[in-house]
């Protein structure tokens, strides 16, 4: 599994820090280690088991080994566990040199051309925006949007459809929080075809090295600024969003020098 390899490279940033503070919201978890480096994650909230005290875990963290809390996004029982782990996952990166793609950032540095079909599986609006305009043809899967009856929204395809439109895609966009489901290694396995995959959103567990043996070109992911804690951690604890906490916010794009 992917994760494992993303586990290997973030265990040397990790092994030696501990939790300094976490906070787990309706739509974000954010994680604090104790050299202050944050890390954020979706709240996947689709598949939650039921009840007020399911979650307790959380109260066991604050002062454990970050790597043995990692390991959650692997091991983890449910989208909450493996979002804990993976937010600490996300913090770790935060000790890594990353430069950035130089060019064309919205679009990840990434050629899309004309006559192309992009895939995106998790919709971010302004990025669908963007590839939209340049594109054939865009094409959305969203199960949040898919099992909650969400009013239609142009692009949006039944999931089900996945297996059959995704290896059409020139370019994909996937969203990190398929690193928290375990869905990522069948979707890079069904769009084995693409030109180009990108990694996107707060989720995306920004190690370049983890992704050498897959067909992903780009991580597009996030640090966040430190200096900014209170802020942040109070608006992910009153559910908001990364609409929210945009000030916080220190865009990662990374290209992965594939083999």
């Amino acid at each position: 599994m992917l994760i494992d390899s993303v586990l290997k490279e973030a265990k040397p940033y990790l092994v030696e820090r501990r939790i300094k503070d976490a906070v787990i919201g309706l739509s974000l978890i954010c994680v604090e280690l104790n050299n202050n480096d944050i890390g954020l994650a979706y709240t996947l909230r689709e598949h939650l088991p039921p009840g007020c005290s399911v979650f307790g875990f959380a109260q066991e963290i604050i002062g454990a080994n970050a790597y043995e809390i990692a390991q959650l996004a692997r091991i983890g029982s449910d989208d909450a566990q493996r979002g804990v782990g993976m937010a600490v996952i996300t913090a770790g990166s935060r000790q890594l040199n990353l430069r950035d793609v130089e060019k064309n950032e919205a679009y990840f540095g990434l050629e899309v051309r004309p006559d192309d079909i992009v895939g995106m599986i998790g919709f971010i609006p302004p990025v669908a925006k963007k590839f939209a305009e340049r594109a054939k043809e865009l094409i959305i899967f969203d199960e949040g949007i898919s099992l909650n009856n969400v009013e239609k929204i142009d692009y949006i395809k039944p999931m089900e459809k996945q297996e059959e439109l995704l290896p059409d895609c020139n370019v994909v966009i996937i969203s990190g929080t398929t690193c928290i489901n375990h869905t990522i290694d069948n979707l890079l396995q069904v769009c084995s075809g693409a030109r180009d995959i990108v990694i996107v959103g707060a989720s995306t567990p920004m190690y370049p090295k983890a992704f050498l043996e897959t067909n992903v070109s780009v991580l597009a992911g996030s640090w966040w600024d430190s200096s900014l804690k209170t802020d942040l951690f109070k608006k992910i604890s009153l559910s908001g969003g990364i609409h929210h906490i945009q000030n916080s916010m220190i865009k990662k794009a990374v290209m992965v020098e594939r083999r």
